[in-house]
């Protein structure tokens, strides 16, 4: 039988890997899906314990909350190929466009 804490294990081992991702790697794309999957974890967590206390609300968060990935993954990729248009790489280090 799967239970709350098997969700919320797997909640926080998929967050655990997106930060530690995150934090480590230098490939922008590599973080931008790090923090995807970050956001992932989360939703798991809210639909476990919406599961738990069958409620609506936490249901409904999650569908706001994938409603506003998808835009995010939209901008942020837009904006990653603009950086590659004009520094030709995606690697964090050398992305310098942004400071004044």
């Amino acid at each position: 039988m799967i239970t709350l804490h098997h969700y919320i294990i797997l909640s926080i081992i998929l967050f655990t890997i997106g930060a530690i991702g995150a934090i480590t790697r230098r490939n922008v794309i590599v973080i931008f899906m790090c923090i995807e999957l970050m956001l992932n974890a989360a939703n798991i967590a809210f639909l476990a314990f919406a599961r738990w206390d069958l409620l609506i609300q936490g249901k409904i968060f999650v569908l706001f909350i994938v409603a506003i990935a998808a835009a995010e993954t939209a901008i942020g990729l837009a904006i990653i190929i603009l950086l590659y248009r004009n520094k030709k790489t995606v690697c964090v280090d050398e992305m310098n466009i942004l400071r004044g």
